[in-house]
């Protein structure tokens, strides 16, 4: 029987270049062939924006490599997570299923590979709702697959019956977190501040879907299949993007080889991989990591936030 790959859903909006790094690379993958893509592309924000975004478009309308592409063209400027969330729904309730990719990221060479097959393995486990293929921690003692509370949101995938989860109401999500106690777990014993970014998303401060989709999943106690070899590498940090920050701080080397997805029993969270991740945090999120970056940056002629 002919397998039937998931559609990949691609997020872009105003950066030629970066689409093209991206474009290149799931080329080199041989599921591209076989695989759908839909391309999200929104509008501009301004008269500033008009050409760039014109070019990321036309760049779409030219190509070729993929089983067929779907242009997707908003008339006004949706925002990522509007964009993210109207995406998704709809292509993950017609298909099932959905990889997914923004435009500042590049892949390894079987990444396709490694998502399809963690999608068909993980499909009928309920306690596993996302597949998460990028790893900067580059910690040596994360084993290739574990699973952990916790969603990553650069090369990700999921189904339609872990999405039916997903609730956008940020206010919601925190109330229960807090009524629950677990907002230091959230963060990772404390040492990451995903309670933080998800109070600023209340307050209208930060408009992300990913910490939403991350508490949702996570109040419903669903796991994530996450990689210890990166095959997604996001090169986004560069000045060019909505969320620009962090330099080397979330750099990753692509895997080249294929990584073997085998299930694993039994379906519970990774402690050791969970602490990986909390002395992770630790180490670039101190007090004093904060401001040996800043005054790097300064030094460097770097003014901003």
């Amino acid at each position: 029987m002919r397998r039937e790959f998931a559609p990949i859903l691609l997020f872009v909006y105003n950066r030629p270049q970066h689409v093209r790094q991206l474009v290149t690379s799931l080329l080199a993958n041989e599921e591209a062939a076989q695989s759908t893509l839909y391309v999200y592309a929104d509008g501009a924000k301004d008269k500033n924006d008009q050409a760039a975004v014109q070019e990321v478009r036309q760049f779409f309308m030219d190509i070729d490599g993929f089983k067929t592409v779907h242009l997707i063209q908003r008339e006004e400027n949706w925002g990522l997570a509007r964009n993210v969330i109207d995406g998704v729904t709809n292509v993950v309730k017609k298909l099932g299923r959905v990889i997914v990719l923004e435009d500042d990221l590049v892949v390894a060479p079987y990444f396709l590979r490694f998502m399809n097959d963690a999608l068909d393995t993980y499909k009928d486990e309920p306690r596993v709702g996302h597949i998460q293929a990028c790893d900067y921690t580059q910690d040596p003692s994360l084993p290739d697959t574990f699973l952990i509370k916790w969603t990553g949101s650069w090369g990700w995938a999921t189904w339609e019956r872990a999405w039916q989860l997903f609730n956008p109401d940020g206010a919601a999500l925190l109330k229960e977190l807090e009524a629950r106690r677990l907002t230091k777990t959230f963060d990772f014993n404390g040492k990451y501040g995903y309670t933080r970014m998800l109070r600023r998303q209340v307050k209208g401060l930060n408009n992300s879907w990913a910490i939403r989709w991350n508490a949702s999943l996570f109040l419903h106690d669903v796991l994530s299949l996450n990689v210890g070899k990166a095959l997604v590498q996001n090169n986004g940090f560069d000045g060019t993007g909505t969320n620009c920050g962090g330099g080397g701080l979330y750099a990753s080397n692509l895997w080249l080889k294929p990584l073997e997805v085998k299930k694993i029993y039994p379906i519970q969270e990774n402690k050791e991989a969970r602490k990986a991740y909390e002395r992770y945090y630790a180490r670039t999120n101190s007090f004093w990591a904060k401001a040996v970056r800043r005054i790097k940056r300064t030094l460097k002629g770097d003014f901003g936030r």
